[in-house]
């Protein structure tokens, strides 16, 4: 395994002082720390810390009751050296999302599982859906798959390129079952492009980005509108009881345990729903929030509280049927939270869909009993590229040494407490974004032209260039003395020309203190370092709308449409024919589970 591209970054000397709120630091403690404000105050949560629901009985709820357990399970011991592994991935959670994090929603679960394995505090994943799943399931920055801008849109003819191999194939490769339950989100234009053909042995979940957690019906735009729950590979219309949707993949996973032998390697790939828009809730989980003010961050309260609960039951089953002392469980969010959807990142800048820390910096921990270390914090810099390495090696798989990956194997780094192999992370370039209107070559030293949508961190120096996205430090929503006037003591708005950042993200983690104009040597530096980078770029894959996604022409489901015959077939009257013959022949398969009235339906359940 090689990681891609360079041999080895040299430091970038002489580090700055960190700016003057930040004394304490010292000598290698710039090094190796990094928001200790954030320890702190996850300290100062800990007092609650009791289960609520806890491992040692089922509570009723998430999942209702799992399947029966075989004949002895429960005593059987694994003989397999592979671990099973369990990849919790969170949809929109924002980083103070979590009880250890200082949040006023309760996630007893989340916060014992990770007070008994490794915290990550210097986590980092990509700032939308789709980069961030591509990135973990192929260990490779985006500007190396071509999905450098925005994400996979339901109508575009895009997937996850094929020649990549993902990481379920590899654990096939050494014998893992690999399941996937959830939301996949890297496009399925082809048949090819499905999880079944993409590694997985099994798939139930949806294939869009979002959609009602009740119906699983999403609408694109106005006249494209289609039912997406699948199976393998065909939509689950015997699943359409009206289940909300985190705890109908929670029943599926225990499903999956409860008939898998515990001695043969399991890959549990988890990808929920929750607690990405629209914000909906089965109506108990209200109970604790009514005193919340703001109307989406109860309503995102509520799912919270829901997905805690599932993920208690997922590691119920795995006690139950066997697995959990061979088990690897890892946690992420897939990006920033969305403060107009009710999430928060306070006190980190930024959100959802931006390169500031708050929308890149994630809620992350592993929980083992395979960890040597257990009960710790993990500072040392960890991306979301480094699951794809770390989990083949721990498979016991191999990687082609001319395998060019962009992650490392960082699992003695969390295991065991040592440095971590990465010092740097290219957050992304993207070439289409908007450009910043006063970006220019010049301004960025005839290196790099900083209109140009771009973010790099460097041990502890972050550089941006062009439009990094919504800028503000937004405070939670739930207090009502953090209103409107707090939130706008927070804005800032930059001096025109503005189109480069520099911040010592170790000394000052909220991006507060501008340093491009005091170190335009470390400014050329990272530069450069961003232009090696883009050599290295494949071209971006961002094709235009395809009318032949229209559920509406695929009997009112979203799946596969493109055939290669298409492409050959020269567009005339037989084109016209077959998109007024095909919805003839399937109109019955769709009504048969009952109409759709629209696809506004985000607040008809659930609500409070």
């Amino acid at each position: 395994m090689a990681p891609r591209g360079f041999a080895g970054p040299q430091p970038l000397q002489p580090q700055p002082p960190p700016p003057p709120a930040s004394g304490i630091w010292q000598g290698k403690m710039l090094a190796m720390g990094a928001l200790t404000g954030f320890s702190v105050l996850s300290l100062l949560t800990y007092g609650y810390l009791s289960w609520g629901h806890g491992l040692e009985e089922e509570e009723e709820g998430t999942a209702a009751r799992a399947p029966q357990a075989r004949e002895g399970p429960e005593s059987s011991s694994s003989t397999t050296s592979q671990p099973h592994i369990v990849f919790i991935l969170a949809d929109d959670q924002g980083f103070r999302d979590v009880g250890y994090h200082g949040s006023e929603i309760k996630t007893p679960t989340l916060d014992k599982l990770a007070a008994q394995g490794v915290k990550l505090e210097n986590y980092y994943v990509q700032p939308i859906c789709t980069p961030s799943r591509s990135q973990f399931i192929t260990g490779k920055y985006q500007i190396h798959t071509g999905l450098q801008h925005s994400i996979i849109r339901p109508t575009q003819p895009n997937c996850l390129p094929l020649d990549n191999e993902t990481l379920p194939q590899k654990l096939k490769e050494v014998g893992y079952s690999t399941h996937m339950v959830g939301k996949w989100h890297l496009g399925f234009y082809r048949k090819e492009c499905m999880p079944t053909k993409r590694g997985f042995d099994t798939f139930f979940g949806s294939l869009l980005g979002s959609g009602d957690y009740y119906t699983h019906y999403k609408c694109d735009s106005p006249g494209m509108c289609g039912y997406d729950l699948y199976e393998n590979d065909n939509a689950a219309w015997d699943h359409d009881n009206g289940i909300y949707s985190t705890q109908m993949y929670t029943q599926k996973v225990q499903q999956i345990l409860a008939s898998h032998n515990p001695r043969k390697p399991i890959f549990l790939y988890i990808a929920y729903q929750a607690v990405h828009s629209p914000l909906q809730a089965p109506g108990k989980y209200f109970e604790h929030y009514r005193s919340i003010i703001n109307i989406n961050r109860r309503r995102y309260a509520a799912m919270l509280a829901c997905l805690d609960e599932a993920i208690n039951n997922v590691t119920l089953a795995l006690k139950r049927y066997g697995f959990y002392d061979n088990s690897i469980i890892i946690y992420s969010s897939d990006n920033g939270g969305q403060p107009m959807a009710g999430g928060s990142n306070w006190p980190l800048r930024g959100s959802k869909g931006t390169y500031w820390e708050g929308g890149i910096r994630a809620v992350g921990f592993v929980h083992s009993p395979l960890l040597k270390n257990k009960g710790t914090i993990c500072k040392e810099l960890v991306h979301i590229t480094d699951w794809y390495p770390t989990l083949i090696t721990l498979a016991e798989g191999w990687i082609d040494e001319d395998t060019q990956l962009d992650g490392y194997d960082i699992w003695e780094t969390i295991s065991e407490g040592r440095r971590s192999p990465r010092v740097d992370i290219l957050h992304n370039i993207d070439p289409i974004y908007t450009k910043a209107k006063n970006g220019s070559w010049a301004a960025g030293f005839g290196i790099w032209n900083t209109a140009i949508q771009s973010a790099i961190r460097v041990q502890h120096w972050k550089l941006l260039t062009g439009n990094p996205g919504y800028s503000d430090w937004v405070p939670p929503q739930s207090f009502s003395n953090a209103g409107p006037n707090r939130w706008h003591n927070e804005r800032i708005s930059w001096s025109a020309g503005k189109s480069v950042w520099l911040f010592n993200i170790t000394a000052d983690p909220y991006e507060r203190v501008d340093l491009s104009s005091k170190y335009p040597g470390i400014v050329k530096k990272l530069l450069r370092r961003l232009s090696q980078f883009n050599k290295t770029a494949v071209p971006v894959r961002y094709p235009p709308k395809d009318p032949r996604s229209n559920p509406r022409l695929n009997g009112g489901v979203w799946g596969p449409w493109y055939k290669e015959d298409d492409k050959k077939r020269k567009p005339g009257k037989n084109k016209v024919e077959k998109k007024q013959k095909k919805p003839k022949t399937k109109k019955k398969k769709h009504r048969k589970k009952g109409q759709f009235p629209n696809c506004h339906t985000a607040l008809t359940r659930g609500q409070s």
